[in-house]
């Protein structure tokens, strides 16, 4: 045995390595929570189902599916970069986590990029099974794979800066009431099961420049209907980006 060979070797471990680690942690922690998962998976599985196999909503012509697919879909990640980021993150505040391991070698930054990380491979995770349920259900999607890609990035992108904005300035107690109301609110009005068009004329104009109605048209316009990029939908992604997570990066508070 040589000398050395059981010599302590203090020092963070290297950067990547150390978001990884903390990327597969908060990605376990999201999909281990019993509230979680039923934002995530359960409620726009039995959404997508439930009004695809049953004539409730009057969603044009064409087959249902064809319509809440992506609307289902932009659901899908407001729950998860949104209404789970929030609540998940306004605890983890509460309880002193964020305080704690802001002061571990890991820097803030990064843990905020594992956070973002996490919800990437989650949301992932929901595309593919929402697609596969889906396509059993006789969805024909169209248009261009890297035009969903980038809605599907800004409409994270855009939630997730909402979301850590509000765990960071609410208590726990108010994140949780506030990001379970948005979501309901957001679900009846922002087109994903019901058309916007079935709304009044002034109130569509307000509805469509909100994230989530952007993103489900955005989806819509592309699989249903073919279009290559609608960059109209995606221009309002990107201010609510550059406004949420500039917004959580000024009044996010660790403690």
């Amino acid at each position: 045995m040589s000398a050395g060979t059981y010599t302590p070797r203090p020092g963070a471990a290297p950067l990547p390595r150390m978001i990884a680690a903390q990327t597969a942690l908060e990605t376990r922690m999201l999909l281990r929570n019993g509230e979680q998962l039923l934002l995530t998976v359960i409620i726009p599985t039995l959404l997508l189902v439930l009004f695809s196999a049953v004539d409730i909503v009057d969603t044009g012509s064409g087959a249902s599916v064809d319509f809440l697919a992506p609307g289902i879909l932009a659901l899908a990640v407001m729950s998860t970069a949104f209404t789970g980021q929030a609540i998940a993150t306004g605890f983890e505040r509460r309880y002193g986590v964020l305080k704690r391991l802001g002061a571990s070698p890991l820097p803030r930054w990064a843990l905020m990029t594992a956070k973002t990380l996490s919800v990437l491979v989650t949301e992932v995770l929901q595309v593919l099974l929402l697609t596969a349920i889906a396509l059993t259900l006789g969805w024909s999607p169209q248009g261009n794979p890297l035009s969903v890609v980038l809605l599907l990035v800004l409409g994270t992108a855009a939630f997730s800066g909402l979301g850590l904005l509000m765990a960071g300035t609410l208590k726990a107690e108010a994140t949780l009431a506030a990001a379970n109301l948005v979501f309901l609110l957001l679900l009846v009005g922002g087109g994903v099961i019901v058309p916007l068009d079935k709304f009044p004329d002034a109130v569509q104009s307000v509805l469509g420049l909100l994230p989530i109605s952007a993103l489900s048209e955005g989806l819509r316009d592309v699989l249903q209907h073919g279009a290559s990029m609608p960059w109209a939908q995606a221009g309002i992604l990107a201010v609510w980006t550059v406004m949420g997570l500039g917004a959580a990066a000024k009044f996010f508070r660790w403690e």
